[in-house]
């Protein structure tokens, strides 16, 4: 016998499920501020239609897609990212807000949607720099201009940059550094799934320092140490290196890292990309030869003369005296020094040259045969001998 309940206790079950159902059915679709990402299918007179994989295409102002000449940066068959800004009448989108005549009425959006907006760096105050944005004058704090400590704000002056909205009020605030650290975690893991060590990676110079230089490989950042960027002797990085710069390094060591924001410590190398100098040594360096080279340091065992780029040998104290014992190499010569010495033995494997000063007759003399300079053994024999000394 049936239930004259039935039909109530049926509808109360599907007045539930609809409840409970509808929002996350009708959350299938972009909703408004999501960051979308899709294909160019067409491009208007005035629009591009993008394919978001669905049943419906998303429109783009085709004006957000030209560059400052006008042209039109992308073509069909493109990726782009986006905002979804309407969906009422279709799927708008937007990849920058602050433009055009409603650019006013967009400010609040922007603020609600984390959608990025396009500003004027007009001038610098205490503690930031002032933006035109919207026809609005709006505040970015320096901590929040870069992702890395700003030194001199007023470069940014006359730039037009994207902003983050991160607050709406009587004062507009922004932040640069929202989105470019967004940026930068999107192709960080693009980066990590390449990432190895021997990998040879194209990087961007982003910071120099007296130790080293900073690199972006992509979203994440190596350390490219002074003494790995090359075999010549580097006074500074900066003399070989310059922000901005686009190289080509090798990663040498991946470690761990406790800082969340960088979980990882990449050290990379531009001297491991080069032929090393030591294994031409015996061929370029024969053992009697004179060459021409560089004091670029003296110490009281002797002092260090650079031959080529990567290759240095040592003139013992002993040998600089001219017979008379010396305490220190800085009584015979100098650093910056320009000498001419005689290679007296070359060990390529300890990567080791044992020099002496020659003779001012010596310039063009070829190297000796049998009868020449008697070889005086690595740099250990020499020092031994100078302590017997």
């Amino acid at each position: 016998m049936a239930n004259d309940d039935e039909p109530e206790d049926f509808a109360a079950l599907l007045a539930e499920y609809e409840q409970k159902s509808g929002p996350s059915r009708r959350k299938q679709g972009p909703q408004i501020g999501d960051l979308v990402r899709g294909a160019v299918v067409s491009i208007g007179a005035d629009a591009v239609f993008v394919d978001l994989g669905g049943k419906a295409d998303g429109v783009l102002e085709l004006e957000e897609l030209r560059d400052a000449d006008g042209r039109v940066t992308v073509k069909v068959g493109d990726e782009i990212e986006a905002r979804v800004v309407e969906i009422e009448s279709g799927v708008h989108l937007k990849r920058v807000m602050g433009r055009g005549a409603e650019a006013a009425g967009e400010l609040a959006q922007a603020f609600e949607h984390q959608i990025p907006v396009e500003g004027l760096v007009t001038g610098v105050n205490k503690g930031g720099v002032e933006v035109q944005v919207a026809g609005t004058r709006g505040f970015c704090p320096i901590s929040q201009l870069d992702v890395r400590h700003v030194e001199d704000a007023g470069a940014y002056i006359g730039q037009r940059l994207q902003f983050r909205v991160t607050r709406l009020g009587r004062d507009v605030v922004l932040s640069r550094r929202a989105l470019l650290e967004e940026a930068a975690q999107g192709k960080a893991a693009e980066t990590r799934a390449r990432l190895e060590v021997g990998a040879i990676i194209k990087g961007t110079v982003t910071a120099i320092k007296d130790y080293g230089a900073f690199v972006d490989l992509g979203g994440l950042e190596g350390m490219l140490h002074v003494s790995q960027l090359g075999f010549a002797r580097v006074e500074h990085p900066k003399d070989v290196l310059a922000v901005g710069q686009v190289i080509d390094v090798q990663v040498i060591k991946i470690e761990k890292s406790d800082d969340p924001r960088r979980p990882e410590k990449i050290a990379l190398s531009l001297k491991s990309l080069e032929r090393d100098p030591w294994l031409d040594a015996i061929e370029r360096f024969p053992e009697g030869a004179h060459i021409p080279g560089k004091v670029v340091r003296v110490e009281t065992f002797g002092a260090i003369v650079e031959l080529a780029a990567g290759v240095d040998g040592l003139v013992h104290v002993s040998e600089l005296g001219a017979g008379r014992p010396l305490k220190h190499a800085r009584e015979a010569v100098k650093l910056g020094q320009a000498v001419r010495v005689t290679v007296l033995a070359v060990d390529r494997e300890r990567r080791r040259i044992s020099l002496a000063l020659a003779d001012p007759g010596d310039d063009d003399a070829p190297p000796p045969t049998a009868g020449g300079p008697q070889k005086l053994g690595t740099f250990a024999d020499l020092l031994q001998r100078g302590k017997k000394r």
